[in-house]
Order: structure tokens, then sequence, then C-alpha cells
């Protein structure tokens, strides 16, 4: 459901109160490995099996902004999309992701500032039915009276 959703860009012009964007992913031990390298975060819970097994989390978890960037990927590409300027994001991480879960992102239009180009969104990550991430965004809306 949510891997075909339109990518492109959604206006302030069009924007609603309600709508509604998601994107879902595998998370794989490549990503994992690729985070870590990018980010340079190399901390054995995220990469290490004998290490993370005896942690709190009792095995191995993906790195915490690997599942919010997930928000940034349907924040940047559909709601609102191309053109579209982060400004803030809180986030509260509920439970881990762990390698092999199919992570969904959505993202949802709360409030419109049109006067500011200034729209509120409420992000939430989840596996299966337990949300793993929530939070809200304000992001900077393209506007066609600026093409």
């Amino acid at each position: 459901m949510l891997d075909n959703m339109p990518r492109g860009t959604i206006c302030i012009e069009d924007l609603e109160i309600g709508m509604t964007r998601g994107l879902s992913k595998l998370i794989t031990d490549r990503d994992i490995e690729l985070f870590a390298e990018v980010s340079t975060d190399r901390n054995p819970v995220h990469l290490d099996d004998a290490y993370a097994r005896d942690t709190i989390f009792e095995g191995r978890i993906a790195h915490g902004m690997l599942t919010a960037g997930l928000i940034s990927a349907v924040i940047g590409e559909q709601l609102p999309g191309h053109g579209t300027v982060y400004l803030g994001q809180s986030l509260r991480f509920m439970a881990p992701v762990r390698p092999g879960d199919r992570v969904d992102a959505v993202v949802t239009v709360t409030a419109i500032d049109h006067a500011k180009r200034r729209v509120t969104l409420e992000t939430h990550c989840s596996v299966g039915k337990t949300v793993v991430l929530k939070g809200e965004a304000l992001v900077l809306a393209p506007s066609r009276k600026f093409d």
C-alpha cells in the first residue's frame, strides 16, 4: 500500500489538513552497515551480534536516525515533496527496529500557516502494529508563487 504513493511536489496552496503520505521499507543488514559508515555511528548494538545479545534489546537494532530518515524521505519526496525545507523535528523512539523489520513511515498534515508557508506534520513509523517512532515536523512548503 505505502510503496505506491506518488512522488513530487504538493504546493502549499494545495495542501489540506489530514493529507497523508507514506512509504514502507524493509530494513536490511546492508542498510545498517551503510548508515554506520555514513554517520560514523559504529555503536556495536547496531553491528555486533554477540555484543547486542547482552544489551536490553537482546539483539542488534537499527540506528534510530536510520528510521527517522524514512520520515525525511516522505517529507522530501511526497508531502509536501520536492522543494520542502525542514525547519524542525521532534522524535520519540518507542521501540527498536531490527534487521528484517518492515518499517512504515507516515506523515500527516496537522496545521498550515499560509502566510509563512509553514506546515506542521505529525510523523510516525511503525513495524506491524507497533509504533516505533513518533514526533512532529515543521517545514517550509514550496509555493507556486515562488516558482
